[in-house]
């Protein structure tokens, strides 16, 4: 009788074995090999969201040795590439260049919402936030804040605030404003901050609550007055535009985010893997140089915190959302 060898014993014992390997070992087999890993950006060409994906996904290409592809998927307030990566396969090569819009808002302004922020993504790491600008139009005989709550009082919907879309950040900021001030003005949704933007400075609307890299030049150049900005502190880019609070306005502070997230159930290792490498990448001089041009803070940290604050966030925002009785159409 002839007995098996030791080596053919060892085969068929790894043989046995693979169906017992570790779904996380098996996920990341090859991770990342040449295929591209593509971030997927709710938004067009050329807006904040877009910029930090093509920036962080550059170095990560350069770290992690494989392409890094960006792929622009706008509409709905960002809540169509979200819908994508959602329903993408979790194997690190499908992610989102997240915003509060479509990962945090949306759940109370959209009902018939396709996925589910807290159980159909993977959070890595938040990447950074921008505050909004309270901007008017140079025919608003308002100064400061303080002038420019009394002449909304005394006009109850007269002025009219431009956005970038209902639901959007600035149309938030609007209303968190009116709320804390007791104020009442006409809300003009617009399809982007682009023509908004334009109808602000020509005249078609009075004000807006807007990106700093958006109206800084024109504030620069005589062309809107920037009256508070919405952070908790005042901008290193802007040292003379007071918070809300120093302009004597209460709860009115907003931030909108950007972070990098995956699909749900994305493998610890994979997710870990990117947390580290984009938290390198955001402690370099020249990303922290570009984040704070566009007048962007670096947020970071770990991955299980972040999952706590989009539950917070989202919830504060459904606040909001009820109180401001805020409807689409």
């Amino acid at each position: 009788m002839r007995f098996p060898s030791r080596r053919s014993l060892l085969a068929a014992a790894a043989c046995l074995a693979l169906p017992f390997a570790s779904a996380n070992a098996l996920a990341q087999a090859g991770w990342p090999d040449n295929k591209p890993i593509r971030i997927v950006v709710g938004f067009a060409p050329g807006g904040f969201t877009d910029v930090l994906a093509r920036l962080i996904g550059q170095k990560l290409s350069e770290r992690l040795n494989t392409p890094v592809v960006v792929e622009n998927k706008p509409g709905a307030a960002g809540t169509l590439g979200a819908d994508l990566v959602a329903k993408s396969k979790p194997d690190g090569y499908t992610l989102l260049l997240a915003h509060s819009n479509s990962n945090s808002v949306a759940p109370a302004l959209y009902p018939k919402l396709p996925y589910n922020i807290l159980t159909d993504f993977t959070p890595i790491i938040p990447v950074a936030n921008t505050p909004l600008l309270l901007t008017v139009h140079p025919s608003v005989p308002a100064k400061d804040v303080k002038e420019f709550v009394a002449l909304a009082r005394s006009k109850p919907g007269g002025l009219r605030f431009a956005s970038s879309g209902g639901g959007s950040a600035q149309h938030l900021a609007a209303e968190r404003f009116q709320l804390a001030t007791g104020t009442q003005m006409t809300h003009i949704p617009y399809k982007g901050s682009g023509q908004a933007i334009v109808d602000l400075l020509s005249g078609q609307v009075e004000l807006n609550f807007e990106s700093p890299p958006n109206v800084m030049a024109h504030a620069k150049a005589g062309k809107l007055r920037l009256l508070a900005i919405t952070s908790t502190r005042r901008s290193p880019l802007l040292p003379e535009v007071p918070t809300m609070t120093e302009a004597g306005v209460k709860n009115a502070e907003m931030l909108q985010w950007f972070a990098l997230m995956g699909p749900a159930k994305l493998p610890a290792d994979i997710t870990k893997r990117l947390n580290t490498e984009v938290a390198a990448i955001l402690k370099s001089p020249d990303v922290a140089a570009k984040i704070h041009e566009q007048g962007g803070e670096i947020m970071g940290g770990s991955a299980e915190d972040f999952a706590k604050f989009i539950a917070t966030d989202s919830a504060a925002f459904a606040k909001l959302v009820k109180e401001a009785n805020i409807k689409l159409d």
